[in-house]
């Protein structure tokens, strides 16, 4: 039986982690995006009768509950919402790995570790930050070991192109037997 193959993606609010994931999937097709945040949505629509799509489309609106809902459930079980993610069959690409916890398990899993950055001010144009000082848009700054790290401060283009040539780059190393 063939282990899963993972690939998470680290970044903070508005730094292109969603943008890197699609790019790296439409390369890697046998990858889906498995999102730990998609659970927290879940829940948190179903507690205020809202559909994941009306989450996403005003999130600034709904980040910081969605923050409590996340920590609720890690301050039971620290991997609750990992474990959900892994629940996905298949080799995945988990967009929005943020905390410290996430990152060393996912890397026990044996997953390539991707960190998008971009500047403050350039993510502030891209969206409304909120939260910006809470240990999910934290906790992972201080991490320098990354199998892979984009900087994201010029247009869409540059970031997809950037997201290819990894996702390249990975096909290589998981799928010719030349693995880290």
């Amino acid at each position: 039986m063939n282990k899963k193959k993972i690939i998470i993606i680290s970044g903070k609010q508005f730094s292109g982690k969603d943008t890197v994931a699609a790019t790296i999937r439409d390369t890697l097709k046998n990858f889906k995006i498995v999102p730990l945040a998609e659970e927290i949505k879940k829940l948190f629509g179903q507690s205020k009768n809202l559909t994941v799509s009306q989450i996403d489309r005003n999130k600034p609106l709904y980040r910081a509950d969605l923050i409590v809902v996340g920590n609720k459930f890690r301050s039971q079980d620290p991997d609750y919402w990992i474990n959900q993610v892994l629940r996905a069959e298949g080799d995945i690409i988990v967009p929005d790995v943020r905390l410290k916890h996430e990152l060393d398990t996912f890397k026990k899993l044996g997953a390539v570790t991707i960190r998008v950055n971009s500047d403050r001010d350039v993510r502030a144009h891209r969206g409304i930050l909120v939260s910006e000082d809470d240990t999910t848009e934290t906790d992972l700054d201080r991490i320098k070991k990354w199998d892979y790290v984009i900087e994201n401060n010029d247009d869409v283009e540059s970031l997809k192109e950037k997201a290819r040539e990894i996702a390249e780059s990975i096909e290589h190393e998981l799928f010719s037997g030349t693995n880290k």
